[in-house]
């Protein structure tokens, strides 16, 4: 593994690269789910490369790693927001992409990693997108146990605490994470509105729709926070895009539980991840199907 940084605007950001032994696949960048830090992903990143993928992890401005680079390593008064973090998504892409141009490049987004993607301004730099344990955030379409508390976090918890701390102290609160004031408002501004990101107008629905790359999505039976309608809305969303949904049920894979953070838990490297590596393969073998017909 590697150890870099990237600078966007007049951000750096912490990024890791896990480089295969062997022949490469193809690229894979992981984008991370909200405040959950790239280390989270390290052991399936290793695991990947050695399937013989060139993998990219990193964190956002002001969070994980990243968070070191900003002055003072403190989050009040820092400014960024989820257009932001866009944007490093995107320039983490570009740089993988530029280094290796000859190679495929996969996103595989979990959460908010596979929602940020439809608000690049150069989807063309994408193969493809696995999408896992992802949707809309709308309070609606939560899971009902989350539903059933998080109006009180979005009008009580989280403007009260960003408030009185300048940032969103979620490790304090045992909720989500620490989160730069920007982010958490706009999130909080999506999750409200009943197409999420569509919050921010008719030029965000529009990017989403131009998103050309095929799409294959994983919804969790048992995600405490993703629901299989929220999932279908957020697909919805790229409305261009080729796309395939599957529900994965616990049982039918023999484990216990999933939820929205197991797949990237080591105990899944048996039960789930060869199964992962065979959906981003089936990413270039549509790829090879398509060019053969012509």
């Amino acid at each position: 593994m590697q150890t870099r940084t990237l600078t966007v605007d007049s951000a750096t950001l912490a990024v890791r690269v896990f480089e295969p032994a062997g022949e490469i696949r193809a690229t894979v960048v992981i984008g991370g789910a909200m405040g959950v830090p790239q280390s989270y992903y390290a052991a399936y990143a290793t695991w990947l490369a050695q399937e013989g993928y060139r993998v990219w992890t990193f964190d956002y401005r002001g969070h994980g790693d990243s968070l070191g680079f900003v002055p003072g390593g403190r989050l009040r008064g820092f400014k960024a927001n989820l257009f932001d973090w866009a944007r490093d998504y995107e320039a983490v892409v570009k740089s993988a992409r530029n280094e290796r141009p000859q190679l495929a490049l996969y996103l595989l987004g979990h959460s908010l990693g596979a929602q940020l993607p439809g608000l690049f301004e150069r989807p063309e730099r994408v193969d493809g997108l696995f999408s896992l344990a992802a949707g809309s955030g709308y309070w609606r379409e939560n899971a009902p146990a989350l539903r059933r508390r998080v109006l009180f976090f979005w009008y009580v918890a989280a403007p009260l605490a960003t408030l009185l701390c300048g940032y969103f102290p979620g490790r304090r609160l045992g909720m989500v994470g620490d989160l730069p004031a920007g982010v958490i408002r706009q999130w909080r501004r999506w999750c409200l509105h009943p197409r999420y990101m569509v919050a921010e107008g008719h030029e965000v629905e529009r990017l989403y729709a131009a998103a050309p790359y095929p799409i294959r999505a994983w919804s969790f039976s048992d995600d405490e926070m993703m629901t299989l309608d929220g999932t279908r809305s957020l697909l919805a969303l790229y409305a261009s895009a080729p796309q395939a949904l599957e529900v994965i049920r616990p049982a039918e894979v023999e484990l216990p539980r999933i939820g929205h953070f197991g797949f990237f838990r080591d105990s899944m490297r048996k039960a789930l991840w060869p199964r992962s590596a065979r959906v981003l393969q089936s990413f270039a073998d549509e790829h090879y199907a398509r060019d053969s017909r012509f």
